[in-house]
């Protein structure tokens, strides 16, 4: 039976946590008492479970927004004019810790020292993993590693330097990683858990000082390394490659494959826990998400040629550029002939349900998930790829990147799906233009190894998309000005039918593969309705999108002039402190640099 990470708060962790609010000072209303409680194996357990909460939900990936995929409305609280400093909430909460922290302080009463100490692990992993999202949040923040009183002068203090935190969250993740089991478990905490955590948090941490320019950067970067090189030695887990799609499967199959997957969360329809993995990528007033066509433009050719050094790549329409690309186009977006799981009916990207035409199938499984909080495949937290990743690139970022870490590393991943390995030599010798051009790449990697760096952090663009990373890869590598950048969708030239006002096109999305061969796919039209015949789905332009040039050019997904894309280099890589917080600590706790909250202090 799965233990479900998500709801398996048991009924005693529920007395201990009723009525706990994000305040430190607020100790939980409960009938029992931390003197009585904390004596057994099972005690320890039930009360770290609430713990796996901190999690994110499916949501968190097949949501992702800034950057990679389009929706229909702007994310305001990250991009655009409208971000405001934060009464209170925001992020700023700490519920969670103050659980961590007494369960630190009583788990002595258990006199089984070897349980003790391994859920003394999960407690640390937890308290690694809550302070590491706050650091990538806010930056510099207190460090409690006790629960506090509420006259406990700790409440008021200032923030400790980020020096402090990260020592100390490196001091727990080491903890978890000597003591936390070394079972293979897919929705519980482990060893290599936590050895995929420090692998994560070291990479950011790294990367983040070396582009912002905060001293230290190479101690956290070589962390990285070691500890990504000996989870690839010595874990159990390797890349999935079983079945026709393997790459698709890993995010469509309803139990997490164990082979790949370190830490899953588990949704199970016959329990009622579900997500809308499905009804928000196929409904058609569910945000409408669709890649941006600057990250369609990444996938390289099944020959690991560029794509964007291809004659005319920029006016191509749909078909044709998706013809020998890196099969995972095609596993993350509706290519030609594409036919949903367990179906044999050949569908058209759905422009009603994506702004961009390239209609987003990772996570999306057969037909079963369908309709509102109807999907209950298993949302991967950690898998082996991502500490492949991290290995490469904190390699490649310190210098010492060899073609043989490259075989033990992005080779794997990319054989999974028949891709050649990333040539290290080439690379450099010739970076790719347009991952180094500011419009659609990096413009801040000037390393002599930038042409493998960019190579590199193509493959985890393309290999971690939907997974709910890339936000806050672009925010360590300063590369924040990126999302400044429009979106835009397919690519349709002009329309050749009819006159005047009243003119039309038919295009056939997937060059008459399969399915009814009579009927083309889609009618773009200007003014009436054509009386056309066996067409699937009319659009009008400017209604169910815009092109760039009028009749002819790529879909417009925003109006810059009326939906800005903003980003302020000089405030906006950390979120504001709410002014609540703030004017409890009576200025103690200071303000984040460009965010003005109205306080004189």
């Amino acid at each position: 039976m799965k233990k479900n990470i998500k709801y398996i708060v048991a009924a005693v962790a529920g007395l201990w946590l009723t009525g706990c609010t994000d305040d430190l000072d607020r100790f939980p209303l409960s009938s029992l008492s931390p003197e009585t409680y904390f004596n057994t194996e099972e005690e320890l357990e039930t009360f770290t479970n609430h713990f796996y909460s901190q999690f994110p939900s499916a949501a968190s990936g097949y949501g992702e927004s800034e950057d990679i995929v389009n929706i229909f409305t702007l994310p305001a609280t990250t991009i655009g004019l409208t971000r405001t400093v934060p009464t209170k909430g925001g992020g700023w909460n700490w519920d969670y810790l103050r659980e961590i922290n007494l369960y630190l302080k009583y788990s002595h009463r258990c006199n089984n020292k070897i349980a003790r100490e391994h859920y003394d692990g999960i407690a640390r992993f937890f308290r690694a993993y809550f302070y590491f999202e706050k650091v990538k949040r806010f930056g510099d923040v207190p460090w409690y590693n006790k629960p506090l009183e509420s006259n406990d002068p700790d409440l008021k203090k200032p923030r400790d330097s980020r020096q402090l935190v990260m020592d100390s969250i490196m001091s727990d993740i080491d903890y978890a990683i000597n003591y936390c089991d070394d079972n293979s478990e897919l929705y519980r905490v482990t060893k290599w858990t936590a050895m995929a955590l420090k692998s994560r948090i070291c990479l950011f941490e790294g990367t983040f000082r070396k582009y912002h320019g905060i001293a230290g950067y190479e101690t956290f970067l070589e962390e990285c390394a070691t500890i990504s090189k000996r989870f690839i030695d010595e874990s159990p887990y390797s890349i999935y490659t079983s079945g026709d799609k393997p790459y698709r499967d890993l995010f469509a199959s309803m139990n997490a494959i164990q082979q790949e997957v370190i830490l899953a969360r588990d949704y199970d329809y016959t329990k009622g826990v579900k997500h809308e993995a499905n009804y928000n990528t196929m409904a058609q007033t569910y945000g409408r998400p669709g890649m941006n066509k600057k990250i369609v433009n990444s996938y390289l050719m099944t020959d690991g040629t560029r794509f964007t050094d291809q004659p005319g790549y920029k006016t191509m329409q749909y078909y044709d550029e998706m013809q020998n690309r890196d099969p995972r186009l095609t596993q993350t977006v509706v290519g030609p002939g594409y036919m949903r799981i367990n179906s044999d009916k050949v569908e058209s990207p759905n422009f009603s349900s994506s702004t961009t035409g390239y209609q987003i199938i990772k996570w999306v499984t057969d037909a079963s998930g369908d309709g509102y909080m109807g999907s209950s495949n298993d949302y991967i937290l950690f898998r082996a790829a991502e500490v492949y990743l991290n290995y490469a690139e904190a390699k490649a970022e310190l210098g010492t990147l060899t073609q043989e870490d490259l075989e033990i590393s992005i080779k794997k991943i990319r054989d999974r799906v028949g891709m050649p390995n990333i040539d290290m030599l080439a690379a450099n010798a010739n970076p790719d233009p347009y991952l180094c051009a500011p419009e659609t790449g990096y413009r801040n990697v000037t390393d002599p190894n930038k042409g493998v760096i960019l190579e590199i952090r193509r493959e985890r663009t393309i290999e971690l998309c939907l997974e709910g990373h890339r936000y806050y890869d672009i925010i360590r590598w300063k590369e924040g000005k990126m999302f400044e950048q429009p979106f835009l969708g397919m690519y349709f030239p002009g329309l050749t039918q009819g006159s005047g006002d009243n003119r039309y096109d038919v295009f056939d999305m997937n060059d008459g593969i399969a399915g009814d061969k009579e009927k083309v796919d889609i009618c773009i039209y200007t003014g009436k309705k054509p009386s056309v015949k066996n067409i699937r789905k009319f659009y009008k332009l400017g209604e169910e999108f815009v092109l760039t040039d009028g009749d002819k050019g790529n879909i417009i997904c925003h109006d810059i002039e009326k939906e800005p894309r903003q980003w302020n280099e000089e405030r906006d890589y950390f979120f504001p402190i709410p002014t609540t917080e703030r004017s409890l600590t009576n200025g103690a706790l200071t303000q984040n640099p460009g965010w003005n909250d109205g306080l004189d202090f």
